[in-house]
C-alpha cells in the first residue's frame, strides 16, 4: 500500500494486524526506549522497527537498532534516510539511499473522521474549504483525516533536512484525485516559512502521493535531491 505511493528506489516494507508472530525481536539498544512501555505502544514499536530492518537488508544494510534522535525522530544507518508509521493493526517502514532521495515522509491513518475539534486546529481556512468541496464530490474518503496524514507525512519529510519543528498552519496542502482512480491521488504542500536547501536551491514545495483503501489512507512525501 505504502510502495504503490513511492518511487522504485525506495523499499517499503509493511505489517497488517494486530499479530506479532513473524517479527523481528527488539534489538538490546531499542530495549530501554519502550521499558515502561503499555503493551500495545510496545507491540507497534517492535512492528514497525522489524519492517524498517527487513527494508534495510532488502537495501543490502546489515539490520541495526533504530534509536531516536532530536523530537523523537529514527535515527538512520549512514547513508540512509526513511519514514516509519503505525496505527492500529497497520505498521510500515520506507527506506532509501540518500543518494537517490534527499529525504521522505509516510504516515497511516484509520480511515475514518478526526476527533472533533482537531480540524480546525490543524488545517487552514483554504484547506478547510477545499476539503468541503472534496467531500460534497467525493464522499467516499474521510478527507480531514487524509489531510491530517499528508500533514504529518509532509513533517516527517522537513524535520531531517531542517532539525526544525514546522507547524500544522505552516504548510498549505492541496489534494488532487486522479481521474482513474476515486481513492488515490497526489498532493502538493506549498511551505509558508522558509523552506530547506536541497541541491543548491531552496524549497517552496513538498510533494507526493495519497491513497485510502483497506480501512486507512495513507500518504508519502518525497524530496529529490535536485
Amino acid at each position: 500500500m505504502i510502495e504503490e505511493l513511492l518511487p522504485d528506489t525506495v523499499v517499503a516494507v509493511e505489517a497488517h494486524g494486530n499479530d506479532d508472530a513473524g517479527h523481528l525481536p527488539l534489538l538490546p539498544q531499542e530495549e530501554p526506549l519502550v521499558a515502561r512501555a503499555v503493551a500495545k505502544r510496545r507491540r507497534e514499536f517492535t512492528v514497525v522497527r522489524s519492517c524498517a530492518r527487513r527494508a534495510m537488508e532488502k537495501l543490502g544494510v546489515p539490520a541495526q537498532p533504530v534509536l531516536k534522535g532530536e523530537r523523537g525522530a529514527p535515527v538512520w544507518p549512514a547513508g540512509l534516510t526513511g519514514s516509519m508509521t503505525h496505527c492500529d493493526g497497520y505498521c510500515a517502514a520506507a527506506l532509501v539511499r540518500t543518494a537517490d532521495l534527499a529525504s521522505l515522509g509516510i504516515d497511516a491513518e484509520p480511515d475514518g473522521p478526526l476527533p472533533e475539534g482537531v480540524l480546525s486546529s490543524v488545517s487552514l481556512p483554504a484547506e478547510a474549504e477545499r476539503l468541503r468541496r472534496l467531500a460534497e464530490e467525493r464522499p467516499g474518503v474521510h478527507w480531514d483525516r487524509l489531510l491530517f496524514s499528508a500533514k504529518e507525512s509532509v513533517y516527517k519529510a522537513w524535520f531531517p533536512l531542517t532539525g526544525r519543528w514546522l507547524d500544522f498552519t505552516e504548510a498549505d496542502i492541496e489534494i488532487s484525485v486522479d481521474p482513474g482512480d476515486p481513492r488515490g491521488g497526489t498532493l502538493r504542500a506549498a511551505l509558508l516559512v522558509p523552506g530547506p536547501t536541497v541541491g543548491g536551491r531552496r524549497l517552496s514545495r513538498f510533494d507526493g502521493r495519497w491513497t485510502a483503501r483497506q480501512g486507512l489512507v495513507a500518504t508519502a512525501v518525497t524530496v529529490p535531491n535536485a
